[in-house]
C-alpha cells in the first residue's frame, strides 16, 4: 500500500508551488500577512464545509491537539518567512526543510517511543544531502546566524506541527483537522498581521494568487499531508516533505529560467533517490503489517 506516501509527496509538491507563486504577489506585501491569509482561506472555507455537512462536534473535539498543532504551524510560518528575509530563500528553505527530519525522529521517539528505522535514516541522509547539493550554488553567500537560529526553529515547529496533528488524525477526520487547524492558526497570526493592512488584497492578481495558495497550497495540500500521515509515521512524512525544495527548484527552471549546476543536479538525483527508496521501503513495511494483522 503506497498511497499513503504518495498523499505526502503531493502535498510536498503543493507546497513547492507557493514560492513561485508569491512572485506573482506585490513585494511590498508583508509575508505575516500572506501566511495569515493563505491560513484563513485554506481553513476558513473547509471549516465552511465541514459544518454545512455536519462533520464536526465542537463539544467533543480533540481541543488539545488542535491548539498544539494550530500554535506550531503557526510559529513554524512565522519563523520561516522572518528567517529566509534575514539568510536568502535558498538558505532559509535548505535549514528549516532540511533539519525538520531530524528534529521530527527525535520527538517521535522521546514523545511517542516510536524508534526511526535504519530505512528512514538512510532515506533521510540522501534526501537532506540532495537539499543542501541543490542550493548549494544558489545562494547569495551570506550568512546570517541569527537568520540561521530562526530557521532551525522554523524546523522544530514543522516537526512538532506533525507530531501533534499525528495524535489528532487518531480522533478526528482529515477534513475536519485541516479546517480547525488553520482557522485557528489564521487567528493567532492575525494580531502579527493586522498592522500592515490587507489592502493588498484589492489588487486583482494578489486575490488570485492568494486563492490559489489558500486553496491548492493550504486546504488540498494538508488535506492530502494528514491524509496520508494517518497510515505512516510522523518521522517518515516529514522526509518525504523534502519533495518540497525539489519542486521549487524546478519550477524555478521549467517557469522562471533559473539554471542548476552540476552540483545541483546532483542534488536532485539524491532528493529523489531518497524518495523512492523510503516510498517504496514504506510499502513493504505497511504490506507486512497488514500480515501480521
Amino acid at each position: 500500500m503506497v498511497y499513503p506516501y504518495f498523499f505526502v509527496l503531493l502535498a510536498a509538491i503543493l507546497w513547492g508551488m507557493t514560492g513561485t507563486a508569491q512572485t506573482f504577489l506585490d513585494k511590498d506585501v508583508s509575508s505575516i500577512g500572506v501566511a495569515t491569509i493563505r491560513s484563513a482561506i485554506g481553513g476558513g472555507l473547509l471549516l465552511v464545509v465541514v459544518v454545512l455537512l455536519r462533520k464536526i462536534s465542537f463539544r467533543t473535539w480533540s481541543w488539545k491537539w488542535t491548539l498544539l498543532a494550530a500554535a506550531s504551524i503557526a510559529l513554524f510560518q512565522g519563523l520561516f518567512f522572518t528567517s529566509i528575509r534575514l539568510t536568502g530563500v535558498a538558505i532559509g528553505t535548505v535549514v528549516t526543510i532540511g533539519s525538520a527530519p531530524m528534529f521530527s525522529g527525535v520527538l517521535e521517539w522521546l514523545l511517542w517511543k516510536t524508534r526511526p528505522t535504519r530505512v528512514w535514516g538512510i532515506a533521510t541522509i540522501m534526501t537532506i544531502t540532495g537539499c543542501i547539493l541543490l542550493f548549494i550554488n544558489n545562494g547569495d553567500g551570506a550568512i546570517h546566524i541569527g537568520g540561521i537560529g530562526l530557521a532551525v526553529c522554523a524546523g522544530v515547529s514543522f516537526a512538532v506541527y506533525t507530531n501533534m496533528s499525528k495524535k489528532l488524525m487518531a480522533q478526528q477526520e482529515a477534513l475536519p483537522a485541516v479546517a480547525m487547524t488553520f482557522s485557528i492558526c489564521a487567528l493567532l497570526l492575525l494580531p502579527f498581521s493586522i498592522s500592515s493592512g490587507f489592502s493588498w488584497l484589492a489588487v486583482t492578481s494578489n486575490l488570485w494568487t492568494m486563492l490559489f495558495m489558500g486553496v491548492m497550497c493550504t486546504s488540498i495540500a494538508y488535506l492530502l499531508f494528514l491524509s496520508g500521515l494517518q497510515k505512516i509515521n510522523s518521522s517518515s512524512a516529514v522526509t518525504l516533505s523534502l519533495a518540497e525544495p525539489l519542486t521549487a527548484a524546478m519550477l524555478g527552471v521549467l517557469l522562471v529560467g533559473e539554471h542548476l549546476s552540476a552540483t545541483s543536479w546532483c542534488g536532485v538525483a539524491m532528493l529523489l533517490g531518497g524518495i523512492v527508496v523510503l516510498t517504496f521501503s514504506g510499502r513493504k513495511n505497511i504490506s507486512n503489517e497488514n500480515r501480521k494483522a
